[in-house]
């Protein structure tokens, strides 16, 4: 069986199913392919491990696709301020607060599974877009304007554009050709579900260390996430410990503002890696999100980076749609990489900066970026600059990114 639409989706994740709600109740067929739907959620289920800090800008995008609402109606936490410092908490610190620049918040941390269960259940509203999951992909030929997805089941699908949002190991790049910029970080990152002493707070916080950063993301309740960044063989040892001993450890790594930790409720690591693929468009192909591009986790942009490609991607699509033009054409979709690219490559290139500065223990360096960290507290101008670039309400936006008709 042989069906064709005007876009196919690879991936129903956060990127994927945003590009696609977004192209809901258009005259565009649209088919996505998910691998396995997310199980269903409920409230006394604890946190996920996987979790994401959405910026105002992912929060508007996911606003104004319709799925916002399917979000906040399950489980997040806003969190109004961002704490940073290195040698000395008290002394040599950076603190944003969202009273800064007028907002009541900075962002919310999110679990992954709750944003594509909100996206998942917005899509399904929309006629013109067919989920198909499971979705046991066999082989893809890529073809301008007319690629073919063969599925489980002798089953095909012809795509007049095909898109990529099928992660950093993307079956629909390898098909286009489209080579990668990549290497490893001398990084992983454990990632460890706890409870604390202390209620709902309102504080994200990260501090340099030699070998990587503490960070810490507040979850609903007394619930938080913490990442702990360190070499790969140190990762792997802490996490063949028994609990007890991974506790111990935990807790001796982590500052006193941490509080005491009432249990530890699951823990994961994964390696990190910087990844960019050498183009993001061929004619009759995009990619997007994790298929385009994969950076240091440390700032928390990942996720928000890969939703304004989305948003971006919609918006060429819909005006080319609009307007009469071939949604396949190259020309069309190089405007689409233009507005990504740049954007992009300047975020891995600020977080690559962040992790060898860090990196760096000689005595002088490390003096001088504290001291740096400390005035960045105390300038407004700057520290108010950085606030509005991290909460992606600053520069060039795509549309359903801006704050216009969205309410705080």
């Amino acid at each position: 069986m042989k069906t064709r639409y005007d876009v196919v989706i690879v991936g129903g994740g956060m990127v994927g199913a945003t590009i696609a709600c977004a192209l809901g109740d258009s005259n565009l067929s649209v088919a996505v392919l998910e691998h396995q739907y997310p199980h269903a959620f409920d409230n006394d289920q604890p946190h996920d491990l996987r979790v994401s800090a959405l910026s105002i800008a992912s929060e508007n995008i996911l606003h104004k696709v319709g799925a916002w609402e399917g979000i906040v109606s399950r489980r997040s936490c806003p969190y109004r301020r961002m704490k940073v410092w290195e040698m000395s908490e008290e002394k040599a610190s950076t603190e944003f607060v969202s009273d800064h620049v007028g907002r009541d918040h900075l962002g919310h941390i999110v679990e992954n599974r709750i944003i594509q269960l909100a996206l998942l259940e917005r899509l399904a509203q929309f006629e013109n877009i067919d989920l198909i999951c499971p979705a046991g992909i066999e082989a893809i030929d890529y073809a301008p304007g007319s690629s073919i997805i063969r599925l489980q089941g002798d089953r095909e699908l012809v795509a007049r554009l095909l898109i990529a949002a099928d992660g950093g190991e993307s079956k629909v790049r390898q098909a286009a050709g489209i080579g990668v910029h990549k290497w490893d970080y001398e990084q992983s990152a454990l990632v460890a579900s706890v409870t604390t002493h202390y209620g709902q707070q309102d504080i994200t916080w990260q501090q340099f260390t030699p070998t990587g950063p503490l960070a810490f993301l507040p979850l609903s309740g007394n619930h938080a996430s913490l990442v702990w960044y360190n070499t790969p063989d140190n990762i792997k040892r802490l996490m063949a410990l028994p609990d007890d001993q991974f506790m111990a450890e935990l807790i001796s790594a982590f500052p006193d503002c941490l509080g005491n930790i009432d249990q530890l409720l699951g823990r994961g690591a994964f390696p990190l890696r910087r990844q960019h693929a050498q183009q993001y468009v061929l004619e009759g192909v995009a990619l997007a999100g994790d298929a385009a591009h994969m950076i240091h986790p440390l700032a928390g942009q990942g996720v928000n980076i890969g939703l304004l490609d989305a948003a971006a991607l919609a918006e060429t699509i819909l005006v080319a749609a609009r307007t009469g033009e071939d949604i396949t054409e190259l020309a069309l979709l190089k405007e689409y990489e233009r507005q990504r690219r740049q954007h992009n490559l300047m975020m891995m290139q600020t977080m690559d900066l962040f992790y060898r500065v860090f990196s760096n223990q000689r005595g002088p360096l490390k003096l001088l970026r504290n001291v740096g960290l400390g005035l960045a507290g105390k300038v407004t101008p700057a520290r108010n600059k950085v606030m509005q670039f991290a909460m992606g309400i600053e520069g060039p936006l795509p549309a359903l990114a801006r704050s216009e008709d969205i309410c705080s």
